[in-house]
């Protein structure tokens, strides 16, 4: 499994026991979509290598505590310390609106009601105090936040984002 054809669905974070248990910390807003899971990727030294899961349960609502077949020892659950945790990406529950997932929405075209074709969304940078979507216009680098108030629609069949960025905020970028 490529680390592309997955998703981040978390990490470990610490040990839960003597046995091998370990807690892991899920970067989702649902964690009880999570709470039947067989196998799940860890990702190790650079590669996703699949794990069965022997024992599961939701710890303090946003953790899960884990207990993998064959990781029996203190020494085992050591060596899968901050790893992170992926699943492939058809088991991502399927959203439906303006709510998205930034992986699907990359290469869809970004329209301002008032500026037009804004251009192409190439990132979407969220290591800011706010997230941003960064827009491909014509060579020139656009960044827009991505605020539920600025984004009115996404439309999945025609690969679009209807935005209504603040006033002046897109020529701000294109003034020389």
């Amino acid at each position: 499994m490529q680390k592309e054809d997955c998703f981040y669905l978390g990490k470990i974070v610490k040990k839960y026991s003597f046995k091998g248990e370990l807690l892991a910390k899920l970067d989702t807003d649902q964690p009880e979509l999570y709470e039947n899971l067989d196998a799940i990727f860890l990702e190790l030294r650079g590669s996703l290598v699949p794990f069965f899961i022997e024992e599961l349960q939701l710890h303090k609502s946003e953790l899960l505590r884990i207990k993998f077949e064959d990781v029996d020892t203190e020494a085992d659950a050591d060596s899968l310390l901050k790893s992170g945790l992926y699943l492939p990406l058809d088991l991502l529950p399927k959203l439906e609106g303006n709510k998205f997932y930034f992986h699907e929405v990359l290469g869809f075209k970004v329209i301002d009601k008032n500026f037009g074709d804004v251009g192409i969304l190439k990132a979407i940078n969220d290591s800011t105090a706010q997230s941003l979507f960064v827009i491909d216009h014509e060579g020139t680098e656009i960044l827009i936040p991505m605020n539920d108030d600025f984004i009115k629609e996404v439309n999945r069949k025609n690969k679009t984002i209807l935005v209504a960025a603040p006033e002046g905020l897109i020529d701000l970028y294109l003034e020389d």
